[in-house]
């Protein structure tokens, strides 16, 4: 994909997010050279789904300026000391397990972790994400954690429903617990997402197209 491709497509996306809303960039399964191109274009968050993957791409790419990382996939406890204080956001804590080798590693880092607390709304057996009836307990014991700040939610709809529904419970969620960030909405739905209140968004085929399929 060529470069003024890249930068258009990143301007149109653009174009629909309104100030205050964060536009992560899905980098994942794309080279690095299209994160190059849309550095270029003036992106600066791109979000990650597999560690090692992440680790490559981060280590070549260390000479970009303002480069901001999300961690947006599933995250194993055991991988957690590769992102410690490298990634300015995990999206997908939803267990306690995980919260606390990530204030652990955070903290051996001597870093702060800001993290989400991930959920399913819709039930789903194949996906991660924490009954919506277990969020607050979970929240409260991530909050007791030295180095770790809960900053919000995220979810990721059941494709054959209608998002706007499942958008509107999550906020209903964050609000009642006093969190700030909705990480909500994807290349499909993520205009829907803005309108129920999303503040991050997490685009990949509308700016880098179809991603290369992982072997």
């Amino acid at each position: 994909m060529s470069e003024s491709t890249i930068a258009t497509r990143l301007e149109g996306v653009r174009r629909t997010v309104p100030a205050g809303v964060t536009l992560v960039a899905v980098s994942k399964s794309h080279p690095a050279e299209a994160i190059r191109e849309a550095h270029a274009a003036g992106q600066r968050d791109f979000g990650e789904n597999y560690v090692q993957e992440w680790r490559d791409k981060a280590e070549g790419l260390a000479d970009l300026p303002g480069i901001v990382w999300h961690f947006i996939g599933s995250l194993q406890t055991n991988k957690v000391k590769y992102l410690a204080g490298k990634v300015a956001l995990v999206h997908t804590v939803d267990r306690e397990e995980l919260g606390r080798e990530i204030a652990k590693r955070w903290e051996k880092a001597g870093a702060r972790a800001r993290v989400l607390v991930e959920v399913n709304l819709g039930g789903e057996a194949s996906k991660g994400g924490c009954r919506p009836g277990d969020v607050p307990a979970l929240v409260d014991r991530l909050r007791a954690l030295p180095a770790l700040d809960v900053a919000g939610l995220t979810c990721i709809p059941p494709p054959e429903d209608d998002p706007r529904p499942h958008f509107r419970a999550l906020r209903a969620l964050r609000d009642s617990l006093g969190l700030v960030d909705l990480s909500m909405g994807m290349s499909g739905d993520y205009p829907v997402a803005i309108e129920e209140g999303s503040t991050l968004v997490r685009v990949g085929t509308a700016i880098f197209g179809e991603r290369v399929r992982r072997e």
